[in-house]
């Protein structure tokens, strides 16, 4: 980075103060900051300062310092290291930066200095002959795609050609530069490509989800399944249920009620690919809500556990569950091999629930809520 200094003693003014709107404007910045941070309004004000007069003077400097009641090399600090404060008069009508990063360079930005360098001075920030006109190289700008471009006070001017540029420097010149036209000087809007877009030029249809996607059973027809099938008296054991699981006692009475009824089975492990619910290969198939695999479901209870401790079971999932009658930790704990596989499939997960571990997970929740479930895997649900 280059050394930046203060400009000659010449230059600089006796005094600096704003005026009274500046003067409000920065009261009521400073109060924008808590009590005893107000010092961080020293690159607002620095900023107001140069719009007021063009550039940073000493005498703002020492005026900023005072305002906030900063020492004078803390703010000489700020703005000697930030290069969008100018240190010396500029051009009155135009202050002309030239982005001289890759992106512009290779597009052209040279030959733009070339321009700047015979219309206005032979060096950066040196004033033209009638003092209105200055110019300096600068750093990425942000409008690369746009390349090369130039910034003339707070407006940027892309898709330059030397040409284009000699023009919009002879309407600064003449006074007329707030008739130029900002942003690119092509036939693009933004940074779309020139002259129009080329892609996605077509009508895009919706995609529809997963739960869409099964006409046979929509969600609002799916019922809490004691409607799909007689009730016995193993479901009424499953509706004994206490939930949610958060006490030993909770949690030994699920399990007994789990083993007493149609839930209880082996713990889930690698679905059977042959299961129901399954092709050859594992992937899912259609599945009916009335196929023997699916499991059994229970009453809605007064309280009902939070499935969504369970990772990868978010509120669409927990509800799609709900909607089978499946409510509980121990429900889940209980799923059989081809169970799961018929859950898997109507979720159409392809092998989810074996890869997130629903049946441990759903296990160690029903035996013991969150605490047991910490112990288990080292870290709480969720």
């Amino acid at each position: 980075m280059s050394v930046r200094r203060l400009a000659e003693d010449q230059f600089q003014p006796a005094a600096f103060a704003f005026t009274a709107d500046n003067a409000a404007w920065a009261e009521a910045t400073i109060r924008k900051y808590p009590e005893g941070r107000q010092q961080s309004a020293v690159i607002p004000l620095l900023m107001r300062a140069q719009e007021q007069d063009g550039w940073v003077t000493r005498a703002a400097i020492e005026f900023v310092a005072e305002k906030l009641s900063m020492p004078y090399i803390r703010v000489l600090e700020v703005a000697t290291f930030y290069t969008q404060f100018q240190l010396k008069p500029i051009g009155t009508k135009a202050h002309v930066q030239v982005c001289g990063t890759t992106p512009c360079m290779l597009r052209g930005s040279e030959a733009l200095m070339e321009v700047c360098k015979r219309k206005i001075h032979h060096d950066p920030f040196a004033l033209n002959a009638s003092g209105t006109l200055s110019w300096e190289e600068v750093e990425c700008q942000g409008a690369c795609v746009n390349a090369p471009m130039v910034m003339i006070f707070k407006d940027a001017y892309e898709d330059l050609t030397p040409e284009r540029l000699e023009e919009i420097i002879d309407a600064f010149e003449a006074g007329k530069g707030a008739d130029v036209k900002t942003g690119p000087q092509v036939d693009r809007h933004t940074s779309a490509p020139e002259g129009g877009p080329v892609t996605l030029l077509e009508e895009v249809k919706p995609v529809r989800t997963n739960l869409e996607a099964q006409p046979e059973a929509p969600a609002a027809q799916v019922p809490p399944a004691e409607a799909a099938r007689p009730k016995d008296t193993a479901a009424e054991t499953n509706a004994s249920l206490k939930t949610p699981v958060t006490a030993p006692a909770a949690a030994e009475a699920n399990a007994k009620a789990a083993e007493a009824g149609p839930l209880s089975a082996t713990k889930a492990s690698d679905p059977d690919p042959k299961a129901p619910g399954s092709t050859a290969e594992g992937a899912p198939v259609k599945v009916s809500l009335d196929d023997p695999s699916r499991p059994q479901a229970i009453e809605k209870p007064a309280v009902v556990d939070d499935l969504k401790l369970i990772s990868g079971v978010g509120p669409k999932i927990e509800n799609t569950l709900h909607e089978l009658g499946i409510y509980t930790f121990a429900q889940v704990a209980a799923f059989t091999p081809e169970q799961s596989a018929w859950v898997d499939s109507y979720l159409k997960f392809g092998g989810r629930i074996q890869r997130d571990d629903w049946i441990r997970q759903a296990d160690a929740l029903a035996r013991g809520g969150e605490e047991e479930y910490v112990r288990v895997f080292g870290k709480k649900p969720r």
